[in-house]
């Protein structure tokens, strides 16, 4: 058994390299660089400055108030999307006339690259142009054109119906997966001992592709936490920063107001709640696995 651990972990070696020079030497390098200020005010020259910049991220409103956005897109899109992946999910596991057709259809918005869909989701919001507006004149809902775009409360909700349109199928074929692994016998004697379609599903379905459910959920929070291309596309931020999230925030801080010292700082910062957040799903994800073993109902 120690000679198969020590190969594996031989095995192991090259990937780990990769690994720590793709992630960590970055990560590592950001750290170091948030504890010196360089800026305009420095004239681009690194002056050590210890955990200045840390303790200037306290005070700083459009931090948190881009942190806060980022937490309200990340919650509500991820939501929206493991409740409506579930159900295309089930959908898609029933058997239909074309079912693979349909199965395939369902993944172009998946597969359709962001900035592109971006910029098309921003037309269909123009508050002008925007085929919604359109919809919503000709069904007599509205009299005159809503500014989606520069509302900030309609500015989010738009950048969170673009992003559930968009990575909705990609949960969607995670738990599909899932759901057929299941043996169809289980639905059989569970329906024998009198149960319904729901008891079924939450008494058979839910907990066997919960594991499934928490992978997904661990992917796509680390992606709508970071996200970036869609608001840039849509709404650059704003308005205000309604809609400016974390990424946002330290792009403007690197690249338009060239303080690259803050900046490595929010990237550690962000980073670092990342990886609490991703921890705690994997934490979870492992208990679900646990109790997974015993009995379902």
């Amino acid at each position: 058994m120690r000679e198969e651990n020590k190969t594996a972990w031989f095995m192991l070696i090259p990937a780990l390299a990769v690994l720590a020079f793709v992630f960590a030497y970055p990560i590592g390098r950001a750290f170091w660089l948030s504890l010196f200020t360089e800026n305009l005010g420095t004239q681009l020259q690194p002056v050590f400055s210890g955990f200045t910049n840390y303790l200037r991220m306290a005070g700083d409103g459009r931090f948190w108030q881009s942190m806060w956005n980022t937490w309200v897109f990340t919650g509500v899109s991820v939501f929206l999307e493991l409740v409506l992946g579930m159900i295309v999910a089930l959908v898609l596991n029933q058997a239909f006339f074309c079912r693979g057709a349909v199965r395939t259809i369902s993944m172009i918005p998946w597969a359709l690259p962001t900035a592109i869909m971006g910029l098309a989701w921003a037309w269909i919001f123009n508050d002008q142009y925007g085929v919604v507006n359109d919809i919503l004149q000709r069904l007599g809902i509205i009299n005159t054109e809503i500014n989606w775009l520069g509302d900030p409360t309609l500015a989010m909700i738009a950048l969170i119906v673009a992003d559930v349109w968009k990575t909705t199928p990609f949960i969607s074929i995670i738990l599909l997966a899932g759901l057929q692994s299941i043996p169809k016998d289980l639905y059989e004697a569970h329906s024998l001992d009198g149960a319904n379609p729901w008891q079924s599903f939450y008494q058979i379905t839910l907990p066997l592709v919960m594991p499934q459910v928490l992978i997904a959920l661990l992917f796509r929070f680390a992606q709508a936490f970071g996200i970036f291309d869609l608001v840039q596309v849509m709404t650059g931020g704003g308005p205000a920063g309604a809609t400016e999230t974390v990424s946002i925030y330290i792009y403007s801080t690197v690249m338009r107001y060239l303080d690259f010292g803050y900046g490595a700082a929010l990237v550690v910062i962000t980073f670092l709640l990342l990886i609490a957040a991703v921890a705690l799903i994997a934490f979870l994800l492992n208990q679900v696995r646990k109790s997974g073993q015993g009995s379902l109902f």
